[in-house]
């Protein structure tokens, strides 16, 4: 496994948008999205604006290298809106050469319809959420193309952006070892650079747990969902994507910049309602509703909810979580300049899952293993001291 050095883009700043409406709510998502029957495009235009000029204003001196507009649905955002926040963030920072713009994207033919004009405000990746090749599955999943949708939808994106990535959802209740393989061989087949592939989870307030807590929605037992992700991972590196963090598969080369910032603990400015950024040692959240945030830009010209001095702990304790999802690993330095001192390891937890063949040390570097990745949510709490227990 090559170590990649983080210091690389270390000075290079993301920034996330966060568009907060969808056409409806699918019943496994708990991200911050919201159905409105009008949305005042002009009022939200200047509120971004506003809220991105209030970040511009404490990050002086930075370049951008990457921009992701999530949600939500951001394939809703009028182009001229993302065009707006695009040449904004050209003005008061400045994009670094080869910046990656994401914008996300639902496969409908609607949306479909406005990627060249995405495509031409500056967008040039596009993540699709495909989530399944099986209209059966899709219409469990509560979304509103069915396979030939969205696939036109992928045809169009790849004829109108230099990077296209997708989504699918597996280990769906019912979903058999064969059904999955050939449903990811067929996605293989597509020829995208990235993949982000993740197994079905019921998360606390959404439909899913309803119907789970009811009983009337099974989803795969342990040992079948691990069957599938070991399968996942070994389809994909056959073909030439390998996982190069818990759920997510490219191209050497073709790694998202984006995420990658979060993973490896880079500074990222958030705006939009709900978005989260890390500005030097500051926890920034913006305001949740889409009518608080607006208000709050109205009133403030900012979205801001709250920034949190992060004592050193909790950032190296960050860093380590984070860092650890991903194939590459950390650097054990880094992590000790940030905690102040010591890095926030549990040494002898190491030692006894390399004997394990779970993590891998060398010199300062740590990375869990192949056969690690499958225990990961077991492994961080042994391994990060007083580290929160989180899903992978």
């Amino acid at each position: 496994m090559p170590i990649v050095n983080p210091s690389d883009t270390a000075t290079d700043l993301a920034l996330y948008v966060h568009w907060p409406f969808c056409v409806s709510k699918c019943p496994y998502c708990d991200f911050n999205s919201h159905v409105r029957a009008e949305v005042d495009q002009q009022a939200w235009r200047s509120a971004l604006l506003a809220d991105l000029a209030y970040e511009a204003s404490l990050l002086p001196g930075r370049r951008v290298g990457s921009v992701f507009f999530g949600g939500g649905t951001p394939s809703l955002m009028p182009p001229a809106t993302v065009a707006a926040v695009l040449d904004a963030a050209a003005a008061a920072w400045g994009f670094t050469d080869g910046v990656e713009i994401t914008l996300e994207a639902n496969p409908s033919s609607v949306e479909a319809a406005r990627f060249a004009d995405l495509a031409a405000a500056g967008v040039n990746r596009v993540s699709l959420g495909l989530q399944s090749l099986d209209d059966e599955a899709l219409h469990f999943l509560g979304r509103a193309h069915d396979v030939a949708e969205g696939l036109g939808a992928l045809a169009v994106a790849q004829s109108v952006f230099a990077r296209v990535s997708f989504d699918l959802i597996y280990a769906r209740p019912g979903q058999t070892m064969a059904a999955w393989s050939d449903e990811l061989t067929r996605a293989l087949s597509f020829g995208t650079e990235h993949l982000s592939l993740y197994q079905l989870t019921v998360e606390p307030g959404t439909r899913f747990a309803t119907e789970a807590l009811a009983g009337r929605l099974v989803l795969p037992d342990g040992d079948a969902a691990a069957d599938l992700f070991e399968a996942t991972r070994a389809m994909t590196a056959a073909a030439g994507l390998p996982a190069y963090e818990t759920s997510n598969h490219a191209r050497p080369g073709a790694e998202s910049r984006h995420n990658l910032t979060y993973w490896r603990y880079g500074d990222y400015a958030g705006i939009g309602p709900g978005a989260h950024g890390r500005r030097g040692g500051l926890a920034t959240v913006r305001h949740r509703k889409p009518e608080n945030w607006l208000g709050a830009v109205e009133r403030n010209g900012h979205g801001a909810q709250s920034e949190d001095v992060l004592p050193p702990h909790d950032r190296a304790t960050e860093a380590l979580l984070m860092g650890l999802r991903l194939a590459e690993g950390i650097d054990l330095t880094r992590i000790a300049a940030l905690a102040g001192g010591v890095a926030p390891v549990d040494r002898s937890a190491v030692v006894r899952l390399s004997a394990l063949g779970l993590i891998e040390r060398t010199g300062d570097w740590l990375r869990v293993t192949e056969a690690g990745a499958l225990l990961l949510d077991a492994i961080l709490p042994e391994v990060v001291l007083d580290a929160p227990v989180i899903a992978a």
